[in-house]
């Protein structure tokens, strides 16, 4: 597929400086774009970098200029080159209805353009959505309500009874609904505690791959509208999820626990049970949280400071051997001079 230059810039709200006719074909990375391409620059530490660019096309920030080059001027460069990107080189194909080795119950009721490839398994009373896209070895179990124009790639599973908003995005082998990890002590064995409530993912939201999101004991496991999760995320039965979030692979939420809007996990980050975090939290990696955190902080570690002085915590790291030494030396010396001053 391709737009002109006009088109791209009527698309994303962008000033165009240059050949409105000029035809752009797909979105590259800036040391490696051609003609008929556009690339696009955020930082001003890379605009270097045009002087050998061979792009027909740049998008650039408001007061970063580029000479003899057409440019289309945001103020996000980032969110328009996502943008143009999903515009020329989205995937978009035609609808395929239920295609031959799909097992789809006779009681499932599926919305106009669907499409379930070989392999994939809806169960008894499901609902699916117009325009929602189930690839091979997707398994859907009974009573689950899938909405519009989502996308669930091979391998994954969504268990009984749980509910996607639209376009809800699934990931290869992500599991919507698998039990909660819960038991009930039983002298020296365990009983395990029946799973019986089930997982809402709210619109937009997007599981990444081998993801989990367990569900609930009684009640609801809620992913909030619009989160995000990358690879490797694991979401314990009840817990709650705002919206906006960003929860970076080998993430961990246990049970019962409630994350505000728009927070940001780096990876590794581990949260106990039953713990709130407010709104605008950014953990970064590894963190550790086992107790309530306060809304609008950026912290890190174990347990979690201000991440900036946790950055001069781990900056004076590698010197403790060497200060506990001085310390021992500034210690034996002490004594010293407390023995000469009772001889004196």
């Amino acid at each position: 597929m391709s737009a002109t230059l006009q088109q791209l810039a009527e698309l994303i709200g962008a000033e165009l400086q240059g050949d409105p006719t000029l035809e752009i074909r797909r979105v590259f990375p800036i040391d490696q774009a051609q003609a008929g391409d556009i690339t696009f620059v955020a930082n001003p530490k890379y605009l270097s970098k045009l002087k050998d660019c061979q792009a027909s096309a740049v998008i650039v920030a408001p007061g970063l200029e580029a000479p003899d080059m057409n440019l289309l001027v945001t103020e996000n460069p980032y969110l328009a080159f996502a943008k143009i990107l999903t515009f020329l080189q989205g995937e978009s194909t035609a609808p395929k209805g239920i295609m031959q080795g799909a097992h789809v119950a006779e009681t499932a009721e599926l919305g106009d353009g669907v499409s379930v490839y070989p392999g994939a398994v809806i169960g008894e009373n499901v609902k699916v959505g117009a325009g929602t896209v189930l690839h091979p070895g997707v398994v859907v179990y009974a009573d689950v309500v899938i909405g519009e124009n989502c996308l669930l790639h091979a391998g994954a599973i969504v268990r009984e009874g749980c509910r996607l908003g639209n376009r809800v995005i699934l990931q290869p082998s992500a599991v919507i609904g698998a039990d909660g990890f819960g038991f009930a002590p039983d002298g020296s064995s365990y009983y395990k505690i029946p799973q019986v409530g089930i997982v809402v993912l709210e619109d937009d939201v997007e599981i990444g791959a081998c993801s989990c999101v367990d569900r609930a004991a009684m009640g609801v496991t809620r992913i909030g509208r619009g989160t995000k999760f990358d690879n490797l995320v694991q979401i314990g039965h009840n817990a709650d999820i705002g919206e906006d979030c960003l929860l970076v692979s080998h993430c961990g939420v246990a049970g019962s626990s409630k994350v505000g809007n728009h927070c940001t996990f780096g990876g590794q980050t581990a949260v106990a049970g039953h713990v709130t975090v407010g709104d605008n939290v950014t953990l970064g990696g590894r963190t550790g949280v086992t107790g309530n955190v306060d809304s609008n902080q950026l912290l890190s570690g174990l347990p979690p400071v201000p991440h900036k002085e946790w950055l001069k915590m781990t900056m004076s790291l590698p010197k403790v051997p060497e200060m506990r030494k001085e310390l021992q030396k500034l210690k034996k010396r002490l004594a010293e001079l407390e023995a000469q001053v009772k001889e004196d």
